[in-house]
């Protein structure tokens, strides 16, 4: 079977270190593809056919899907492939042209294999690109293909809020792609545990990967700035041993971390804590790790406090910390030039899309 995985963009080699730890587990061989037709933030992975034996002896198909749903912790959508092409020069198209392309296209796909008459659909587009068409124009388009197309074998039923089967149709630049989209109407990095939604939450996709980059191997962890609380949640939800360290400046935000926890069924887990992460050195005479998405534009409302903010936020760190430490801001000039002065040292760095910006991530020593 092929499927489309989606995750943040500059985190597919991760996703895909991911599936693949997963299915060997499960000892199924499986083919990963990064950045299919260079599209950032999916993967095309295949998978073969496969079965287990149920708590009752009975032989059952094991669904990839189903499984990458309930225990992935970097992706965001599952999709069962259909089809995935290529329209050369489709930005550049007059809209009833390119419009009408993807519809015969749609048309000739065999979408009857994929929902019975009698279940109703819907069509969820995504759109990416400089296209003289928008996202609604792909939802009628591919409906109207999937509807005449089913219409051959019956009365097609159409429910945009609470379709039995939901067609996913994304355009981004010339790559086409459609699918059956498993994952439903809520993308799997908006987690059911957060009851408490800081303005500037990390996505807990981004998150599990800056604790992957960490490389965690014992010890203590902390997030000096850790707002509703998402990575020492997610950490917590790995069954990580070592302590867990929470600091945050604003008792609402820190209530709110605490609410999340306590949803994610972790509060005894984390220890979190109300102070400033530029007197670090008032809450921990030494930790392992840190990571930590730091305050930067709207999150800390004037950003020509961030350079100071920074300097004596890592000043007090080189005090600190014995191994590694992670972090994401868009201020690139300002923690480089806060890594130099206090003597941290590059051993990696990204850049990762998130909440409509590109953000830097990095990992020191």
């Amino acid at each position: 079977m092929r499927f489309l995985l989606t995750t943040s963009q500059g985190i597919e080699d991760l996703a895909k270190k991911e599936v693949g730890r997963l299915f060997k587990h499960k000892r199924i061989s499986v083919a990963v593809e990064e950045k299919p037709f260079g599209v950032e933030g999916r993967l095309i992975v295949e998978t073969e056919e496969s079965f287990y034996i149920d708590e009752k002896g009975k032989k059952r198909e094991f669904s990839p899907a189903t499984f990458l749903n309930e225990n992935s912790r970097l992706l965001h959508r599952v999709i069962v492939g259909i089809a995935l092409s290529k329209f050369e020069g489709i930005e550049s198209q007059e809209p009833e042209r390119a419009l009408k392309e993807i519809y015969n296209f749609v048309y000739s796909l065999p979408v009857e294999k994929y929902v019975k008459v009698k279940e109703s659909f819907a069509v969820r587009p995504f759109r990416k690109g400089e296209h003289k068409f928008t996202s609604v124009d792909i939802a009628k388009t591919v409906g109207s293909a999937i509807y005449e197309r089913l219409s051959k074998y019956g009365k097609p039923r159409v429910n945009l809020d609470h379709p039995s089967v939901i067609f996913r149709a994304e355009l981004i630049d010339d790559v086409f792609f459609m699918g059956i989209d498993t994952t439903g109407d809520s993308s799997l990095h908006k987690r059911p545990w957060r009851v408490y939604d800081h303005p500037a939450h990390l996505k807990a996709s981004i998150a599990n990967a800056m604790i992957e980059l960490a490389e965690l191997d014992g010890g203590s962890v902390i997030d000096p700035m850790c707002g509703s609380g998402t990575i020492l949640i997610e950490l917590a939800l790995r069954n990580y041993e070592g302590r867990i360290i929470g600091i945050e400046k604003y008792r609402k935000h820190l209530m709110g971390a605490r609410m999340n926890a306590l949803a994610a069924g972790v509060l005894d887990r984390v220890e979190l804590i109300q102070g400033d992460a530029t007197k670090l050195t008032q809450y921990v005479d030494s930790v392992d790790f840190v990571i930590s998405n730091l305050p930067y534009g709207l999150k800390i409302g004037r950003k020509i406090l961030i350079p100071k903010l920074y300097m004596d936020f890592f000043s007090e760190l080189s005090k600190v910390l014995e191994r590694r430490g992670v972090f994401l801001t868009t201020e690139k000039r300002a923690i480089e030039n806060a890594f130099e002065e206090n003597g941290f040292r590059i051993l990696h760095h990204r850049v990762v899309g998130h909440g409509g910006l590109r953000v830097h991530l990095y990992v020191v020593e």
